[in-house]
């Protein structure tokens, strides 16, 4: 079985997602990956067993872009013709690989939760996360899977290939790309998140959003927001878990402040440990928890924050 993967990459480092990924398609008989930007062509994938690397870091493949990135997709799969196609599940790959599988006429899976190979097994969740689908998908079809993060677990393979590296390139493509707004957080992206620490409404008012970020720092954490607090302007979209906002499945998750509406559920109801904070002993969020504080997060959150600090020392 060939595999190609779409490899994520930051400070020239594979993400842990795409690591996922290549540990997943370990048993596979040949890998091949694939990445775009700069600093493509300089990934270490040969102890992954990677065998080919196709890279394209100038022109429209430079920054991100959909029709660019189909392009050079379409490009390597009509080459190399993989029986999986492999990439994180997240919204820039959700554009671009869907477009590909109706390009490919492919069997297409968003939201991969669980994944294996051989022999072929996937499941992902539906009705934001009520139930886990079986996903089945017609043998000698091209099989495109999209995986969240945090799902699969990492075993570093230790392998000696040398990857051949491919260079690839588009024409220009119909779409141009003007512009690209780079967020000035160092922290981890949520859905990469080891430890996420999310505040909601019923912290009252945007200045006490510090209180979340007292208790992420020491931790190492990334903060997260429930909708509503989006809504009110306290935090941008981007720092939203939910729904409608990113789906995350980190290691810790502890939400303060927050309700447990079912679109902030959807979100992070697939994280391994849930700390819930919430005045109201009846808040839904408490039913997911697996450690609820019932009480004044105003007092609670401080308090948490100093013996974090503590554990630090």
């Amino acid at each position: 079985m060939k595999v190609l993967i779409l490899v994520d990459a930051i400070n020239g480092q594979p993400k842990n997602t795409s690591l996922e990924l290549l540990t997943a398609a370990a048993g596979a008989s040949e890998i091949i990956t694939a990445s775009f930007g700069p600093g493509s062509s300089q990934l270490s994938l040969g102890s992954w067993g990677v065998t080919k690397h196709y890279h394209g870091e100038a022109g429209a493949l430079a920054k991100h872009n959909p029709a660019a990135y189909l392009e050079a997709l379409f490009k390597i799969v009509e080459s190399e013709k993989p029986a999986v196609i492999l990439a994180n599940s997240n919204t820039l790959n959700k554009d671009v690989f869907a477009r590909l599988a109706v390009r490919l006429d492919a069997a297409f899976a968003s939201d991969v939760t669980e994944l294996q190979l051989q022999p072929f097994k996937a499941r992902r969740p539906l009705y934001s996360g009520k139930c886990t689908a079986t996903v089945t998908m017609a043998d000698g079809a091209t099989k495109i899977l999209l995986v969240r993060s945090n799902q699969l677990p990492v075993v570093v393979q230790n392998k000696s290939t040398t990857p051949q590296l491919i260079a690839t390139d588009v024409a220009t493509p119909t779409m141009e790309l003007t512009n690209v707004a780079k967020s000035t957080s160092t922290a981890l992206d949520l859905t990469e998140a080891n430890i996420i620490v999310s505040g909601g409404r019923g912290l009252k008012e945007a200045d006490n959003f510090k209180l979340i970020t007292a208790m992420a720092e020491p931790l190492g954490a990334t903060v997260g927001a429930s909708r509503a607090v989006v809504d009110l302007g306290w935090v941008p979209h981007s720092m939203q878990v939910g729904q409608t906002g990113k789906t995350v499945a980190p290691s810790l998750y502890i939400a303060a402040a927050i309700s447990g509406a079912i679109q902030h559920l959807a979100g992070m109801s697939s994280s391994k440990v849930i700390v819930a904070i919430n005045s109201d002993e009846k808040a839904p969020i408490f039913q997911k928890a697996t450690y609820g504080l019932v009480g004044d997060v105003f007092q609670i959150a401080p308090a948490l924050a100093e013996e974090f600090k503590a554990l630090q020392k």
